[in-house]
C-alpha cells in the first residue's frame, strides 16, 4: 500500500457523505486507502472508508484519533487532514508519486457542494460564511497550518506521533503546537527533510475565519466549542 489518507470524523454526516462522492469520482490506484476515524459519533458515522470506531465521547479526543489512525493505516506514507479540508485528485496523484520524508501544504477556502464537488464560487463561500471584505484583501488564502502534511509512516512512529498526555486539558491542549515543535526539531536535527513543493488543498469556511470561533456552516461539522480563556481567537 502507498498512500493512507487518515481523517478523524465526529458527528459530521453530511460531510462523509460529500467526502465519499468526492473521492468516489476520483478512481484511485487500489493502493491508496481512505480511513475514517469514527471518534465517538452519535449515531455512529456510516461509510465503507470507516475504520475503526474510537467509542470515545470525551471533548477533544482527535489527537488519539490520528494516532490510531496511524496504527491501522497500511501505507508507506500517511495524509493526515481534518474533515473539513478537501484534497483534489491532482493532490493526491503528486503525493502518490512522492519519495521524500515529509510535505506541507499551502490552504484556500473551497466548499464541497452538495454533489462532492469542489467549488470556489464567491457567492457559494459567502452562503457558507465566507466574509466577502476577506477577498479583497487575502482572496481565498489561508494560513497553512501543522495539522496537515504527509509523512513517512516509519518517521511518525519515530517521532512519537501526537502527544497524548494532553488530551483533557482546557481547549485548545496545544498537540498540533507540540507536532509542529517537534517537526522543526527533527528537521533542525536534519532528522527530517521538508519538502519545498506544497501542493494546494482547500478548507470550508469555518469558525475564527467566519467572525466566531464555533461557526459552523449549516450545522455540518461536530458542535464542540472552542471558546475558552485560553484561546486567542475568542
Amino acid at each position: 500500500m502507498k498512500l493512507s489518507i487518515i481523517f478523524p470524523v465526529l458527528n459530521s454526516h453530511e460531510i462523509v457523505r460529500r467526502q465519499d462522492l468526492h473521492f468516489a469520482k476520483m478512481g484511485l490506484p487500489n493502493d491508496i486507502e481512505i480511513l475514517y476515524i469514527d471518534d465517538g459519533s452519535d449515531p455512529p458515522i456510516e461509510s465503507p472508508h470507516v475504520a475503526y470506531r474510537t467509542n470515545d465521547t470525551r471533548p477533544w479526543t482527535w489527537a488519539l484519533a490520528r494516532n490510531r489512525g496511524a496504527k491501522i493505516a497500511k501505507g508507506e506514507y500517511m495524509l493526515m487532514a481534518d474533515l473539513d479540508y478537501i484534497i483534489p485528485k491532482d493532490v493526491i496523484m503528486t503525493i502518490y508519486d512522492f519519495d521524500g520524508d515529509y510535505m506541507g501544504f499551502r490552504r484556500e477556502f473551497g466548499v464541497l457542494d452538495e454533489n462532492g464537488k469542489l467549488t470556489q464560487d464567491l457567492d457559494t463561500l459567502c452562503a457558507y460564511g465566507f466574509p466577502k471584505e476577506r477577498y479583497r484583501t487575502r482572496r481565498f488564502k489561508v494560513p497553512p497550518h501543522p495539522n496537515h502534511f504527509v509523512i513517512r509512516r516509519d518517521l511518525f512512529f519515530d517521532m512519537g506521533g501526537y502527544r497524548e498526555d494532553l488530551v483533557g486539558k482546557q481547549y485548545p491542549q496545544g498537540e498540533d503546537n507540540a507536532w509542529k515543535q517537534k517537526r522543526k526539531r527533527w528537521e533542525s536535527d536534519g532528522k527530517l527533510k521538508i519538502d519545498i513543493n506544497r501542493p494546494l488543498i482547500y478548507m470550508f469556511p469555518n469558525g475564527r475565519f467566519c467572525g466566531d470561533v464555533d461557526y459552523n456552516p449549516f450545522g455540518l461539522f461536530h458542535n464542540l466549542s472552542r471558546k475558552s480563556d485560553k484561546n486567542p481567537w475568542t
